[in-house]
């Protein structure tokens, strides 16, 4: 490896982080979602998280990974099939699918498959994206239940405001309604209601952030108490030290001028790392365990930072752009965007080592 970034994925922080949830919710079942690539940690990196009771995902052909990889326990499709022969797939890899439309229900009752599938039927919360409108539950949940097709059922909503306790209500006397008298399972929790509501966590929860050491807030504060480990380091090393004088710029655009002479490092990182564009002047950095900042634009493949309070820092020290020190979160929210966003923008250029 010649340039020195580098993201660690460390596999003993993402198990501790399931054991972390799982004492959040005793009572229920997991999914551990890892769509988008397992949020840009890689999926080859966290099918090994044997754990958990299932993983939640986007596309068959990750879901065919896992089970190539020897995954043999439930796989959810979050956003279902979006072709016929889709259903083939599910049948083969036993998969269990997402139904959102009608268009999805015919296509169940048109295909010849060699198993019943297991079925999450979705119902609009409010977020207006994908869903039943909820008066057409038990019409449609009769419906999938009468063919052949189809194995067990489950209600799923989900919550795109557990800021709002009113939201997490209406969704908890609402999951009551459409289940009473019913056998039904539910799959109501993403990680914010984990961590807030866990009066709607029901049968199955489906947690993301979370198991990858973030806050579902987008404030690291909100989640500093119950020992979540960061999974993902993104560390580099200053490759160049420049000495300003008072009124020396930096970078593009010259917009950062030093008050007073000035120490800088050049860190090998940028946005073409997944490092974000718009962080400003004053992002916390760690250079050799000593936090410090940001100076100046980000450019595509290096940063420059503030090396005042760093003496020892020189060509080679390493630097921490977030991870456990520098936290994922702290970095998203300067820059104006989530960690979320951070982790699934990491490039493929930048090697990735594992702790197991």
């Amino acid at each position: 490896m010649s340039r020195p970034i580098i993201a660690t994925i460390n596999q003993k922080s993402l198990k501790h982080n399931l054991s972390i949830v799982r004492s959040l919710v005793p009572k229920s079942k997991i999914w551990s979602v890892i769509k988008a690539n397992a949020y840009g940690h890689g999926i080859n990196n966290i099918w090994s998280l044997s754990d958990t009771d299932g993983f939640a995902l986007l596309s068959i052909e990750e879901a065919i990974i896992l089970r190539e990889h020897g995954w043999d326990k439930p796989i959810l499709l979050l956003e279902g099939f979006f072709h016929l022969k889709d259903l083939y797939l599910i049948d083969r890899y036993h998969l269990t699918t997402v139904i959102h439309s009608q268009w999805q229900i015919k296509a169940l009752e048109n295909v010849l498959l060699l198993n019943p599938i297991n079925i999450y039927l979705k119902v609009n919360s409010g977020m207006n994206r994908l869903g039943f409108n909820q008066k057409l539950f038990h019409t449609i949940r009769k419906k999938l239940i009468s063919l052949n097709n189809v194995h067990e059922t489950t209600l799923m909503m989900h919550c795109g405001d557990a800021d709002n306790q009113n939201t997490i209500i209406q969704s908890f006397r609402l999951t009551q309604r459409l289940i009473t008298g019913l056998n039904c399972p539910c799959s109501i929790s993403n990680s914010a209601c984990v961590l807030w509501h866990p009066e709607v966590n029901h049968d199955w929860v489906r947690v993301g952030i979370l198991l990858y050491g973030a806050s579902p807030s987008g404030n690291w504060l909100d989640i500093a108490n119950i020992n979540l480990k960061p999974v993902m380091t993104l560390s580099s090393k200053i490759i160049g030290i420049q000495h300003l004088k008072k009124g020396d710029s930096i970078g593009y655009g010259y917009n950062y001028q030093a008050k007073k002479s000035q120490r800088i490092g050049v860190v090998a990182c940028g946005y073409a790392d997944g490092y974000p564009r718009h962080a400003p002047t004053g992002t916390p950095v760690l250079v050799d365990d000593k936090i410090t900042q940001l100076v100046g634009v980000v450019s595509m493949d290096m940063i420059t930072v503030d090396l005042t309070d760093c003496p020892k820092a020189t060509i080679g020290s390493n630097v921490e752009l977030w991870g456990n020190t520098i936290k994922i979160d702290q970095v998203a929210q300067v820059s104006g965007t989530i960690g979320y966003e951070l982790m699934c923008s990491l490039a493929s250029r930048v090697p990735v080592n594992i702790i197991c």
